[in-house]
């Protein structure tokens, strides 16, 4: 968990708003999703560095994945989760995806955690998110999710878990079929394309899409204009951000720069997490 804690404690102090902010209202993510796929453009490798935890980064990444699959274009999907879950995912996708099956995803390894544990990877709003890409695949879209993080504690620190990240997400991008999309979903740190000149020095120096420029990547920092995210520290709560006036799309064109884009939801509320 210590990795957690350095991590949470980082993006607080940048997100942190009042104490007694109230809750964000369940906000529409289309808006969001049309600015990606315009500033994204023909990217193939789109990582998604988000705040864990939220109801709403979950349909949004549903929404992306439905817009670019359409007209037969293969999509693949990467989860922060251990690619030791990918046997249960598969078998997921092949079924109707009926209260059994979901059942079965469910009380895998990655999804039987305590509540001290919860980082907020694991909710039902992730588990539609699978449902989704389930239920394209039946309607005959080219789309598949997978995960590609390591087991949790097998990695020596953060540096090493997100470079074995990355080689996971080489091996599943030089699979894809041709011109296929791979859209990744992951934390806000590890979507970095370089880290910020103030970052801790816990933080690790190459982020996992630092050990990714060689691929035709393209980094987006999902943020919101107001709500609450879940985070691990001491103990595992829900956390305000920082509210601000409406703004639009952030885009970088720096050597330098920490992501390509910066869009802002609406807002963030806390999905429904899971237990064991």
């Amino acid at each position: 968990m210590k990795r957690w804690r350095w991590m949470a404690g980082w993006v607080i102090g940048l997100a942190l708003g009042a104490a007694n902010a109230a809750p964000a209202p369940v906000a529409p993510v289309e808006d969001t999703a049309a600015q990606i796929i315009q500033h994204a453009g023909d990217a193939r490798l789109i990582v998604l560095g988000e705040y864990h935890g939220t109801a709403e980064t979950p349909r949004l990444v549903a929404d992306l994945v439905e817009r670019y699959s359409r007209d037969n274009a293969a999509v693949r999907l990467g989860l922060e989760m251990p690619m030791s879950e990918n046997v249960a995912l598969a078998r997921y996708l092949r079924s109707n995806g009926d209260p059994d099956a979901r059942e079965a995803l469910r009380t895998t390894p990655f999804w039987s955690v305590k509540d001290n544990q919860h980082d907020g990877r694991r909710s039902r709003d992730m588990l539609d998110l699978i449902e989704s890409i389930r239920s394209l695949r039946a309607q005959g879209r080219n789309v598949g999710v997978a995960g590609y993080d390591v087991e949790s504690g097998a990695s020596n620190g953060n540096e090493a878990r997100d470079a074995a990240m990355a080689t996971h997400l080489h091996q599943q991008f030089n699979a894809l079929p041709p011109g296929a999309r791979m859209l990744v979903l992951t934390g806000n740190v590890h979507a970095m394309r370089s880290p910020p000149a103030d970052a801790p020095p816990e933080m690790q120096q190459r982020t996992m899409a630092s050990h990714l420029l060689d691929l035709p990547l393209y980094s987006v920092r999902l943020e919101a204009l107001r709500g609450h995210f879940w985070a691990c520290v001491q103990p595992c709560r829900a956390l305000p951000l920082i509210e601000r006036a409406p703004r639009d799309p952030e885009l970088s064109a720096d050597q330098d720069q920490q992501y390509d884009l910066v869009v802002f939801l609406p807002g963030l509320s806390v999905g429904t997490l899971t237990a064991p």
